[in-house]
């Protein structure tokens, strides 16, 4: 059986409600026997889907991932709003009189599209002063915080509900976008409020939903001992990133940590300065960045 300190990949964990993704992490801990295990970005609670799971050497990801792209769909309900923006908080403000229709919320969507300014909410893990802005809103403490930018890529409308004033959207996005503040701002822009009712990251980093599994499937996994033909493999993260392929003298050189000539490395492109490193017979190395001042080629992280 292979020594789980040699396990190393991505496994795609679907999240089941009332979970934090630190909670994923810790029952994940207890059925792998593997401590070295991280994510590659929070899922709230309430929502479920797309968590991919770090095994191993694999964790060294966490801070250079190049695909931090999402993927949600997500249902809301309008004429309401909660200090949490979902439907699991306290009703805070009511808008009997709000009637949204498919035409106005269509038309008001592409506004939402493109770089837009979003204010964190107060339930969230975004720190303000050292403190992060959840562990201030559940004593009742509301502060000022700083809007944020962030890239909305594309917003679908799946379904509508004229008599529920709910709708289902799929929402693309990149990094640090909080898809219930997102709907909430959909229902201001409405003349009222918005509620999201339920949340399913459907992608994240390049991995889909159908690539997931469950706790019980990876308990099963254990249990049989093929967990490592489950797991995806390292340089999958880093797909984005165009691939250079080293001699076996250059593989050594770069795997001791030594900086690379950029003459000396083929493939290089003129306008890359991040690549994915691959060694003599093809095995994944790690990442490197280039230094144009120095002609140099450095190792970023290496997962050998």
């Amino acid at each position: 059986m292979m020594e789980q300190t040699e396990i190393q990949g991505v496994l795609c964990m679907h999240k089941p409600q009332q979970f934090t993704s630190f909670d994923v992490i810790g029952k994940l801990r207890g059925i792998l026997r593997i401590r070295r295990l991280g994510h590659t970005g929070t899922l709230d609670p309430m929502a479920t889907g797309v968590l991919p799971i770090l095994v191993g050497k694999a964790t060294r990801a966490c801070d250079i991932l190049p695909d931090q792209d999402k993927t949600y769909r997500a249902s809301v309900h309008f004429g309401m709003e909660t200090d949490t923006e979902d439907i699991w908080g306290s009703q805070t403000a009511v808008y009997p009189e709000m009637q949204v229709t498919r035409a106005k919320l269509e038309q008001v969507l592409p506004q939402f599209v493109g770089e837009i300014s979003q204010l964190p909410p107060m339930y969230s893990a975004v720190s303000v002063g050292g403190a992060r802005l959840y562990t201030l809103a559940r004593k009742g403490v509301t502060v000022e915080r700083p809007a944020r930018t962030v890239r909305v890529d594309s917003i679908v409308l799946e379904h509508w509900d004229a008599a529920q004033q709910t709708a289902v959207l799929t929402v693309s996005c990149g990094k640090g976008t909080y898809i219930r503040t997102l709907l909430s701002d959909i229902g201001k822009a409405l003349g009222g409020g918005g509620v999201m009712t339920s949340l399913c990251r459907t992608s994240a980093s390049g991995f889909r939903l159908e690539q997931c599994y469950t706790f019980e499937q990876v308990a099963q996994m254990c249990q049989a001992g093929t967990l490592q033909q489950y797991l995806i493999p390292t340089e999958k993260l880093f797909e984005r990133l165009p691939a250079v392929y080293l001699s076996e003298k250059l593989s050594r050189l770069y795997a001791n940590g030594v900086k690379l000539s950029l003459e000396q490395v083929a493939d290089l492109l003129p306008t890359a300065d991040r690549y994915r490193v691959y060694g003599a017979g093809g095995r994944f190395l790690g990442t490197a960045v280039t230094d144009r001042a120095a002609q140099v080629l450095r190792v970023e992280k290496n997962f050998g």
